[in-house]
Protein backbone atom coordinates (compact mmCIF):
# COMPACT_ATOMS: atom_id res chain seq x y z
CA UNK A 1 0.00 0.00 0.00
CA UNK A 2 1.38 3.26 -1.13
CA UNK A 3 2.26 5.07 1.83
CA UNK A 4 2.87 9.04 2.48
CA UNK A 5 6.20 10.11 1.82
CA UNK A 6 5.59 13.56 4.60
CA UNK A 7 4.22 11.54 7.57
CA UNK A 8 4.88 7.82 6.75
CA UNK A 9 1.15 7.37 7.53
CA UNK A 10 -1.08 5.46 4.75
CA UNK A 11 -2.51 7.83 2.26
CA UNK A 12 -5.96 6.31 2.53
CA UNK A 13 -5.55 7.32 6.33
CA UNK A 14 -5.06 10.82 5.11
CA UNK A 15 -7.69 11.15 3.00
CA UNK A 16 -10.24 9.72 5.57
CA UNK A 17 -8.80 12.51 8.01
CA UNK A 18 -9.40 15.66 5.26
CA UNK A 19 -13.03 14.30 4.47
CA UNK A 20 -13.01 14.35 8.68
CA UNK A 21 -11.66 17.47 8.40
CA UNK A 22 -14.37 18.72 6.02
CA UNK A 23 -17.55 17.12 8.08
CA UNK A 24 -16.08 18.87 11.04
CA UNK A 25 -16.20 22.02 9.20
CA UNK A 26 -19.68 21.96 8.27
CA UNK A 27 -20.91 20.29 11.55
CA UNK A 28 -19.12 22.20 14.08
CA UNK A 29 -19.45 25.46 11.81
CA UNK A 30 -23.09 25.86 13.17
CA UNK A 31 -21.68 25.90 16.58
CA UNK A 32 -18.96 28.09 16.07
CA UNK A 33 -21.48 30.32 14.56
CA UNK A 34 -23.71 30.56 17.61
CA UNK A 35 -20.53 30.83 20.14
CA UNK A 36 -20.06 33.86 17.81
CA UNK A 37 -23.00 35.87 18.54
CA UNK A 38 -22.47 34.97 22.25
CA UNK A 39 -18.66 36.57 21.63
CA UNK A 40 -18.32 38.88 19.32
CA UNK A 41 -15.26 39.31 19.67
CA UNK A 42 -13.72 36.13 18.47
CA UNK A 43 -12.04 35.30 14.94
CA UNK A 44 -12.92 32.80 12.31
CA UNK A 45 -9.66 30.82 10.94
CA UNK A 46 -10.94 29.63 7.52
CA UNK A 47 -8.44 27.41 5.94
CA UNK A 48 -11.24 25.53 3.60
CA UNK A 49 -9.64 25.98 0.61
CA UNK A 50 -6.69 24.52 1.06
CA UNK A 51 -8.73 21.66 2.28
CA UNK A 52 -9.54 21.57 -0.85
CA UNK A 53 -6.96 22.51 -3.07
CA UNK A 54 -5.37 18.77 -0.86
CA UNK A 55 -8.06 16.83 -1.99
CA UNK A 56 -7.71 18.03 -6.11
CA UNK A 57 -4.47 17.24 -5.75
CA UNK A 58 -4.90 13.68 -3.76
CA UNK A 59 -7.12 12.94 -7.12
CA UNK A 60 -4.43 14.53 -9.17
CA UNK A 61 -1.71 12.36 -8.15
CA UNK A 62 -3.79 9.39 -7.15
CA UNK A 63 -1.72 8.56 -4.14
CA UNK A 64 -3.37 6.20 -2.01
CA UNK A 65 -6.08 5.17 -4.49
CA UNK A 66 -7.89 1.75 -3.73
CA UNK A 67 -9.93 1.58 -6.65
CA UNK A 68 -9.85 2.16 -9.97
CA UNK A 69 -12.22 3.77 -12.77
CA UNK A 70 -11.73 2.29 -16.06
CA UNK A 71 -14.59 4.64 -17.99
CA UNK A 72 -15.39 2.84 -21.31
CA UNK A 73 -16.93 4.81 -24.32
CA UNK A 74 -20.02 3.21 -25.75
CA UNK A 75 -19.33 2.10 -29.58
CA UNK A 76 -15.61 2.88 -29.20
CA UNK A 77 -12.60 1.41 -27.84
CA UNK A 78 -11.59 4.68 -26.20
CA UNK A 79 -10.98 3.79 -22.35
CA UNK A 80 -10.43 6.67 -19.89
CA UNK A 81 -8.69 5.81 -16.43
CA UNK A 82 -9.13 7.73 -12.50
CA UNK A 83 -6.65 6.48 -10.13
CA UNK A 84 -9.91 7.25 -6.79
CA UNK A 85 -10.37 6.93 -3.48
CA UNK A 86 -13.76 4.35 -2.39
CA UNK A 87 -13.99 6.44 0.72
CA UNK A 88 -14.34 9.43 -1.51
CA UNK A 89 -16.85 7.97 -3.78
CA UNK A 90 -19.46 6.09 -1.35
CA UNK A 91 -19.76 9.33 0.75
CA UNK A 92 -20.87 11.24 -2.38
CA UNK A 93 -22.68 8.38 -4.21
CA UNK A 94 -25.13 5.31 -3.15
CA UNK A 95 -24.25 3.73 -6.12
CA UNK A 96 -20.63 4.21 -6.00
CA UNK A 97 -21.88 2.72 -2.53
CA UNK A 98 -23.41 -0.02 -4.16
CA UNK A 99 -20.65 -0.42 -7.34
CA UNK A 100 -17.98 -1.13 -4.72
CA UNK A 101 -19.56 -3.47 -2.08
CA UNK A 102 -20.43 -5.75 -5.17
CA UNK A 103 -17.02 -5.30 -7.23
CA UNK A 104 -14.86 -9.01 -7.58
CA UNK A 105 -11.49 -6.66 -7.96
CA UNK A 106 -9.85 -3.22 -7.21
CA UNK A 107 -11.14 -2.17 -10.44
CA UNK A 108 -14.67 -0.82 -11.65
CA UNK A 109 -15.49 -0.99 -14.97
CA UNK A 110 -18.18 2.06 -16.16
CA UNK A 111 -19.62 2.38 -19.59
CA UNK A 112 -20.62 6.03 -20.72
CA UNK A 113 -21.74 8.01 -23.94
CA UNK A 114 -19.29 9.22 -25.38
CA UNK A 115 -20.54 13.11 -24.15
CA UNK A 116 -20.66 11.86 -20.43
CA UNK A 117 -17.19 9.97 -20.73
CA UNK A 118 -15.86 13.49 -22.31
CA UNK A 119 -16.60 15.15 -18.75
CA UNK A 120 -16.49 12.43 -16.70
CA UNK A 121 -12.80 14.29 -15.20
CA UNK A 122 -14.90 16.96 -14.41
CA UNK A 123 -17.67 15.19 -12.31
CA UNK A 124 -15.00 12.48 -10.43
CA UNK A 125 -13.53 15.88 -9.18
CA UNK A 126 -16.70 17.90 -8.01
CA UNK A 127 -16.99 14.52 -5.92
CA UNK A 128 -13.70 15.36 -4.20
CA UNK A 129 -13.65 19.33 -4.63
CA UNK A 130 -17.40 20.00 -4.93
CA UNK A 131 -17.34 22.68 -7.64
CA UNK A 132 -17.21 22.52 -11.37
CA UNK A 133 -16.46 24.47 -14.24
CA UNK A 134 -19.68 23.96 -16.74
CA UNK A 135 -20.17 24.95 -20.52
CA UNK A 136 -23.06 25.10 -22.14
CA UNK A 137 -22.80 22.11 -24.09
CA UNK A 138 -21.62 19.97 -20.79
CA UNK A 139 -24.93 21.00 -18.87
CA UNK A 140 -26.74 17.86 -19.89
CA UNK A 141 -23.51 15.40 -19.81
CA UNK A 142 -22.71 16.64 -16.54
CA UNK A 143 -26.49 16.26 -15.36
CA UNK A 144 -27.01 12.53 -16.83
CA UNK A 145 -24.02 11.97 -14.85
CA UNK A 146 -25.27 13.28 -11.13
CA UNK A 147 -28.89 11.65 -12.15
CA UNK A 148 -27.40 8.30 -12.86
CA UNK A 149 -25.27 8.10 -9.57
CA UNK A 150 -27.09 9.98 -7.55
CA UNK A 151 -24.79 12.82 -6.68
CA UNK A 152 -28.61 15.26 -6.39
CA UNK A 153 -26.57 18.39 -5.04
CA UNK A 154 -24.67 18.21 -8.32
CA UNK A 155 -28.04 17.61 -10.09
CA UNK A 156 -29.90 20.80 -8.53
CA UNK A 157 -26.82 22.76 -9.27
CA UNK A 158 -26.79 22.04 -12.93
CA UNK A 159 -30.77 22.40 -13.08
CA UNK A 160 -30.68 26.28 -11.48
CA UNK A 161 -27.43 26.70 -14.17
CA UNK A 162 -29.53 25.94 -17.24
CA UNK A 163 -32.37 27.95 -16.01
CA UNK A 164 -30.05 31.02 -15.33
CA UNK A 165 -28.54 30.70 -18.73
CA UNK A 166 -31.21 30.31 -21.17
CA UNK A 167 -30.19 33.89 -23.07
CA UNK A 168 -26.93 32.92 -23.52
CA UNK A 169 -25.77 33.04 -26.79
CA UNK A 170 -24.25 29.29 -28.42
CA UNK A 171 -23.56 28.74 -32.25
CA UNK A 172 -26.43 26.28 -32.94
CA UNK A 173 -28.75 27.33 -29.94
CA UNK A 174 -28.86 25.22 -26.39
CA UNK A 175 -32.47 25.55 -25.01
CA UNK A 176 -34.29 23.80 -27.51
CA UNK A 177 -31.77 21.02 -26.71
CA UNK A 178 -32.47 21.60 -23.22
CA UNK A 179 -36.09 21.25 -23.63
CA UNK A 180 -36.00 17.93 -24.95
CA UNK A 181 -33.44 16.41 -22.06
CA UNK A 182 -36.19 17.60 -19.33
CA UNK A 183 -39.03 16.14 -21.08
CA UNK A 184 -37.60 12.79 -21.26
CA UNK A 185 -36.24 12.95 -17.85
CA UNK A 186 -39.72 14.48 -16.36
CA UNK A 187 -37.88 17.37 -14.98
CA UNK A 188 -41.22 19.79 -14.94
CA UNK A 189 -39.43 22.59 -13.49
CA UNK A 190 -36.65 23.07 -16.32
CA UNK A 191 -39.06 21.89 -18.98
CA UNK A 192 -41.39 24.81 -18.33
CA UNK A 193 -38.32 27.55 -18.04
CA UNK A 194 -37.56 26.44 -21.80
CA UNK A 195 -40.85 26.59 -22.67
CA UNK A 196 -41.39 30.04 -21.38
CA UNK A 197 -37.91 31.33 -22.70
CA UNK A 198 -39.08 29.96 -25.85
CA UNK A 199 -42.66 31.63 -26.09
CA UNK A 200 -41.75 34.79 -24.65
CA UNK A 201 -38.48 35.42 -27.12
CA UNK A 202 -40.39 34.03 -30.08
CA UNK A 203 -39.04 36.68 -32.44
CA UNK A 204 -35.67 35.96 -31.66
CA UNK A 205 -35.80 31.96 -31.87
CA UNK A 206 -37.99 32.04 -35.46
CA UNK A 207 -35.01 34.22 -37.12
CA UNK A 208 -31.91 31.61 -35.08
CA UNK A 209 -30.65 28.18 -36.59
CA UNK A 210 -32.30 27.01 -33.07
CA UNK A 211 -36.07 27.14 -34.63
CA UNK A 212 -35.60 24.09 -37.45
CA UNK A 213 -34.65 21.89 -34.72
CA UNK A 214 -38.11 21.66 -32.72
CA UNK A 215 -39.67 18.94 -32.42
CA UNK A 216 -43.41 18.80 -33.61
CA UNK A 217 -44.67 17.88 -30.16
CA UNK A 218 -42.74 21.16 -29.17
CA UNK A 219 -43.83 23.05 -32.88
CA UNK A 220 -47.67 21.87 -31.38
CA UNK A 221 -47.01 23.14 -27.86
CA UNK A 222 -46.04 26.20 -28.74
CA UNK A 223 -48.92 27.12 -31.54
CA UNK A 224 -50.91 26.53 -28.57
CA UNK A 225 -50.16 29.21 -26.97
CA UNK A 226 -51.80 32.60 -26.32
CA UNK A 227 -48.60 34.32 -24.64
CA UNK A 228 -46.36 33.68 -27.44
CA UNK A 229 -44.21 37.55 -28.37
CA UNK A 230 -43.48 37.90 -31.85
CA UNK A 231 -44.41 40.55 -34.18
CA UNK A 232 -47.07 39.35 -35.86
CA UNK A 233 -49.14 36.07 -37.03
CA UNK A 234 -48.01 36.44 -40.35
CA UNK A 235 -44.41 36.28 -39.06
CA UNK A 236 -44.90 32.93 -36.92
CA UNK A 237 -46.68 31.44 -40.39
CA UNK A 238 -44.08 32.23 -42.26
CA UNK A 239 -41.44 30.74 -39.78
CA UNK A 240 -43.84 27.71 -39.45
CA UNK A 241 -44.04 27.52 -43.48
CA UNK A 242 -40.21 27.28 -43.30
CA UNK A 243 -39.67 24.59 -40.68
CA UNK A 244 -42.39 22.46 -42.49
CA UNK A 245 -40.07 22.58 -45.45
CA UNK A 246 -37.16 21.63 -43.00
CA UNK A 247 -38.19 18.46 -41.53
CA UNK A 248 -41.21 17.19 -44.02
CA UNK A 249 -43.47 16.24 -41.20
CA UNK A 250 -45.92 13.45 -42.36
CA UNK A 251 -49.64 15.18 -43.38
CA UNK A 252 -51.40 14.74 -39.95
CA UNK A 253 -48.42 16.95 -38.47
CA UNK A 254 -48.84 19.62 -40.95
CA UNK A 255 -52.69 19.94 -40.61
CA UNK A 256 -53.27 20.15 -36.88
CA UNK A 257 -49.68 22.82 -37.02
CA UNK A 258 -52.02 25.03 -39.43
CA UNK A 259 -54.94 24.75 -37.98
CA UNK A 260 -53.33 26.19 -34.76
CA UNK A 261 -52.69 29.09 -36.48
CA UNK A 262 -55.27 32.20 -36.09
CA UNK A 263 -55.53 33.11 -39.06
CA UNK A 264 -58.23 36.08 -37.99
CA UNK A 265 -54.97 38.08 -36.82
CA UNK A 266 -53.62 38.34 -40.29
CA UNK A 267 -54.62 41.35 -42.25
CA UNK A 268 -57.10 40.28 -45.27
CA UNK A 269 -54.44 41.68 -48.06
CA UNK A 270 -51.76 38.91 -46.42
CA UNK A 271 -54.02 36.43 -46.56
CA UNK A 272 -54.85 36.72 -50.21
CA UNK A 273 -51.49 36.58 -50.44
CA UNK A 274 -50.23 33.42 -49.31
CA UNK A 275 -53.62 31.87 -51.05
CA UNK A 276 -51.94 32.52 -53.95
CA UNK A 277 -47.97 32.27 -53.46
CA UNK A 278 -47.86 30.33 -50.21
CA UNK A 279 -46.37 26.72 -51.55
CA UNK A 280 -47.75 25.34 -48.20
CA UNK A 281 -51.22 26.60 -48.24
CA UNK A 282 -52.06 26.20 -51.81
CA UNK A 283 -50.64 22.42 -51.31
CA UNK A 284 -52.76 21.57 -47.74
CA UNK A 285 -55.29 24.49 -48.50
CA UNK A 286 -58.37 21.67 -48.21
CA UNK A 287 -57.12 21.13 -44.54
CA UNK A 288 -57.61 25.03 -43.64
CA UNK A 289 -60.25 25.82 -45.91
CA UNK A 290 -63.27 26.37 -42.99
CA UNK A 291 -60.57 28.51 -41.43
CA UNK A 292 -59.78 30.50 -43.91
CA UNK A 293 -63.48 31.14 -44.59
CA UNK A 294 -64.16 31.92 -40.79
CA UNK A 295 -61.32 34.57 -41.35
CA UNK A 296 -62.70 36.23 -44.26
CA UNK A 297 -65.95 36.79 -42.72
CA UNK A 298 -64.41 38.18 -39.82
CA UNK A 299 -62.57 40.80 -42.10
CA UNK A 300 -65.75 41.21 -43.74
CA UNK A 301 -67.94 42.34 -40.72
CA UNK A 302 -67.56 44.02 -37.56
CA UNK A 303 -67.55 41.44 -34.40
CA UNK A 304 -70.49 42.54 -33.06
CA UNK A 305 -72.33 41.09 -36.30
CA UNK A 306 -70.16 38.26 -36.52
CA UNK A 307 -71.11 37.04 -32.97
CA UNK A 308 -74.60 36.84 -33.95
CA UNK A 309 -73.93 33.76 -35.96
CA UNK A 310 -70.75 32.70 -34.58
CA UNK A 311 -68.26 31.41 -31.73
CA UNK A 312 -66.00 34.36 -31.37
CA UNK A 313 -64.78 32.89 -28.29
CA UNK A 314 -62.51 30.70 -30.05
CA UNK A 315 -58.49 30.85 -30.56
CA UNK A 316 -58.58 32.18 -34.12
CA UNK A 317 -60.37 35.71 -33.04
CA UNK A 318 -57.72 35.77 -30.10
CA UNK A 319 -54.75 37.87 -30.27
CA UNK A 320 -51.43 36.90 -28.93
CA UNK A 321 -48.74 39.18 -27.85
CA UNK A 322 -48.15 40.94 -30.91
CA UNK A 323 -44.97 43.55 -30.86
CA UNK A 324 -45.63 45.58 -34.53
CA UNK A 325 -46.71 48.83 -33.83
CA UNK A 326 -50.81 48.41 -35.09
CA UNK A 327 -51.23 46.74 -31.41
CA UNK A 328 -49.10 48.36 -28.70
CA UNK A 329 -45.69 50.49 -28.60
CA UNK A 330 -41.96 50.44 -26.66
CA UNK A 331 -41.88 52.71 -23.54
CA UNK A 332 -38.86 53.42 -21.91
CA UNK A 333 -38.93 55.09 -18.53
CA UNK A 334 -35.22 56.45 -17.89
CA UNK A 335 -34.73 56.65 -14.04
CA UNK A 336 -37.98 55.01 -13.21
CA UNK A 337 -38.05 55.94 -9.41
CA UNK A 338 -37.71 59.40 -9.78
CA UNK A 339 -41.96 60.75 -10.62
CA UNK A 340 -44.16 58.98 -12.03
CA UNK A 341 -44.29 59.04 -16.02
CA UNK A 342 -47.38 59.15 -18.61
CA UNK A 343 -47.26 58.95 -22.23
CA UNK A 344 -49.89 58.18 -24.96
CA UNK A 345 -50.03 55.98 -27.80
CA UNK A 346 -52.12 54.78 -30.46
CA UNK A 347 -53.37 50.87 -31.73
CA UNK A 348 -56.08 49.28 -34.13
CA UNK A 349 -59.54 49.17 -32.28
CA UNK A 350 -59.70 45.27 -33.15
CA UNK A 351 -57.71 42.99 -35.57
CA UNK A 352 -61.10 42.90 -38.01
CA UNK A 353 -60.58 44.48 -41.29
CA UNK A 354 -64.12 45.97 -40.56
CA UNK A 355 -62.62 47.92 -38.07
CA UNK A 356 -58.71 48.62 -40.29
CA UNK A 357 -59.06 52.29 -40.16
CA UNK A 358 -60.65 53.04 -36.72
CA UNK A 359 -57.92 54.08 -34.12
CA UNK A 360 -57.77 54.23 -30.04
CA UNK A 361 -55.75 56.71 -28.38
CA UNK A 362 -54.26 55.18 -24.73
CA UNK A 363 -52.89 57.07 -21.63
CA UNK A 364 -50.55 55.30 -19.67
CA UNK A 365 -49.24 56.36 -16.00
CA UNK A 366 -46.41 54.94 -14.58
CA UNK A 367 -46.02 55.72 -10.81
CA UNK A 368 -43.07 54.49 -8.97
CA UNK A 369 -43.79 54.50 -5.13
CA UNK A 370 -47.49 54.01 -5.29
CA UNK A 371 -49.71 53.12 -1.94
CA UNK A 372 -52.63 51.21 -1.97
CA UNK A 373 -56.02 52.88 -0.59
CA UNK A 374 -56.40 50.41 1.83
CA UNK A 375 -52.63 51.02 3.49
CA UNK A 376 -53.27 54.62 3.42
CA UNK A 377 -53.62 56.66 5.91
CA UNK A 378 -56.86 56.83 7.76
CA UNK A 379 -58.71 58.55 10.49
CA UNK A 380 -60.84 56.87 13.29
CA UNK A 381 -64.24 58.86 13.85
CA UNK A 382 -62.34 60.44 16.83
CA UNK A 383 -60.05 61.70 14.64
CA UNK A 384 -57.02 60.27 15.48
CA UNK A 385 -54.40 59.34 12.48
CA UNK A 386 -53.69 55.47 12.16
CA UNK A 387 -50.64 53.78 11.88
CA UNK A 388 -49.18 54.17 7.83
CA UNK A 389 -47.35 51.70 5.95
CA UNK A 390 -43.72 52.35 6.64
CA UNK A 391 -42.30 51.30 3.28
CA UNK A 392 -42.58 53.58 0.23
CA UNK A 393 -45.07 52.15 -2.10
CA UNK A 394 -44.70 50.24 -5.54
CA UNK A 395 -44.86 50.28 -8.37
CA UNK A 396 -48.09 50.17 -10.55
CA UNK A 397 -49.03 50.97 -14.05
CA UNK A 398 -52.46 52.13 -15.16
CA UNK A 399 -53.50 52.11 -18.99
CA UNK A 400 -56.89 53.37 -20.31
CA UNK A 401 -58.61 54.79 -23.54
CA UNK A 402 -58.30 58.90 -23.99
CA UNK A 403 -62.05 58.77 -24.50
CA UNK A 404 -64.77 55.79 -24.91
CA UNK A 405 -66.50 54.89 -28.09
CA UNK A 406 -69.77 53.21 -29.14
CA UNK A 407 -67.18 51.36 -31.03
CA UNK A 408 -66.34 49.50 -27.58
CA UNK A 409 -69.54 47.66 -27.29
CA UNK A 410 -69.21 44.13 -27.47
CA UNK A 411 -64.83 44.59 -26.82
CA UNK A 412 -63.09 44.17 -23.52
CA UNK A 413 -59.53 45.01 -24.30
CA UNK A 414 -56.63 43.46 -22.49
CA UNK A 415 -53.53 45.29 -21.25
CA UNK A 416 -50.81 43.16 -21.02
CA UNK A 417 -47.00 44.74 -19.85
CA UNK A 418 -44.12 43.17 -21.41
CA UNK A 419 -40.91 43.92 -19.16
CA UNK A 420 -37.12 43.46 -20.61
CA UNK A 421 -34.28 42.43 -19.14
CA UNK A 422 -30.65 42.61 -20.11
CA UNK A 423 -28.78 38.63 -19.20
CA UNK A 424 -25.66 37.42 -20.50
CA UNK A 425 -25.18 40.82 -22.72
CA UNK A 426 -28.46 39.93 -24.34
CA UNK A 427 -32.08 42.10 -24.37
CA UNK A 428 -34.69 39.33 -23.32
CA UNK A 429 -38.09 39.48 -21.53
CA UNK A 430 -37.84 39.06 -18.11
CA UNK A 431 -41.75 39.43 -17.23
CA UNK A 432 -45.25 39.37 -18.86
CA UNK A 433 -48.19 41.06 -16.60
CA UNK A 434 -51.61 40.74 -17.79
CA UNK A 435 -54.19 43.23 -17.20
CA UNK A 436 -57.49 45.15 -17.85
CA UNK A 437 -57.36 48.50 -16.34
CA UNK A 438 -54.47 48.46 -13.67
CA UNK A 439 -50.80 46.68 -12.57
CA UNK A 440 -52.51 46.73 -9.30
CA UNK A 441 -54.87 43.73 -10.41
CA UNK A 442 -51.96 41.15 -10.34
CA UNK A 443 -50.31 41.92 -7.30
CA UNK A 444 -46.97 41.22 -7.78
CA UNK A 445 -46.36 43.90 -10.42
CA UNK A 446 -41.93 44.49 -10.46
CA UNK A 447 -42.70 42.75 -6.78
CA UNK A 448 -38.78 41.89 -6.42
CA UNK A 449 -37.68 44.78 -8.53
CA UNK A 450 -34.98 46.82 -6.96
CA UNK A 451 -35.08 49.92 -9.42
CA UNK A 452 -33.22 51.67 -7.14
CA UNK A 453 -30.08 49.90 -7.21
CA UNK A 454 -28.01 51.36 -10.90
CA UNK A 455 -27.52 47.65 -11.67
CA UNK A 456 -30.86 46.49 -11.24
CA UNK A 457 -31.16 43.34 -13.16
CA UNK A 458 -34.51 45.01 -14.24
CA UNK A 459 -32.84 48.21 -15.67
CA UNK A 460 -31.05 48.56 -18.95
CA UNK A 461 -28.74 51.38 -18.82
CA UNK A 462 -30.34 52.86 -16.03
CA UNK A 463 -33.30 52.80 -17.52
CA UNK A 464 -36.87 50.67 -17.42
CA UNK A 465 -37.56 49.15 -20.97
CA UNK A 466 -41.12 48.06 -21.21
CA UNK A 467 -43.52 46.85 -24.22
CA UNK A 468 -47.13 47.10 -24.01
CA UNK A 469 -49.44 45.61 -25.70
CA UNK A 470 -53.27 46.27 -26.45
CA UNK A 471 -55.51 42.69 -27.12
CA UNK A 472 -59.13 43.36 -27.84
CA UNK A 473 -61.13 40.38 -26.47
CA UNK A 474 -64.57 39.20 -28.02
CA UNK A 475 -65.73 36.75 -25.50
CA UNK A 476 -68.39 39.37 -23.60
CA UNK A 477 -70.01 38.93 -27.08
CA UNK A 478 -71.10 35.28 -26.24
CA UNK A 479 -72.37 35.96 -23.18
CA UNK A 480 -74.70 39.22 -24.45
CA UNK A 481 -75.68 36.28 -26.98
CA UNK A 482 -77.36 34.13 -24.51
Amino acid sequence: MARSSEQGSPAWVRVGTLLLLLHCVSVRGAALKQDLALDAGATVLNHSMNLVQRMESLLAMGNGSDVTLRVHTINTDEVKVIQAHSLVLTMQSDVFEELLLTRNSSTVVLRETSDCAAVFDKFIRYLYCGDVSVRLDQAISLHKLANKYHVWGLQQGLTQYMTQHLSSESPTGHVVGWYNYALLIGDTALRDSCLQYLSWNLSSVLQSGEWGSISEELLLSLLQRSDLILQSELELYEALEAWISHNQPVSATVESALRAVRYGMIPPQHLFRLQKQSALMLKYYEFIRDLLYLAFQFHSASPIQLAKYFDVNCSIFTPRNYLSTSWGSPWVINNPTRDDRSFSFQTQLGPSGHDTSKRVTWNALFSPRWIPLSARSTYTELGAMQPTRTDGGRPRIIITPATSSSDFAGVTFQKTVIVMARQQGKVVVRHVYNFHQSTEEVGDFLLDADLQRRASEYLIDSSLYLHVVIKPLYHTLLVARK
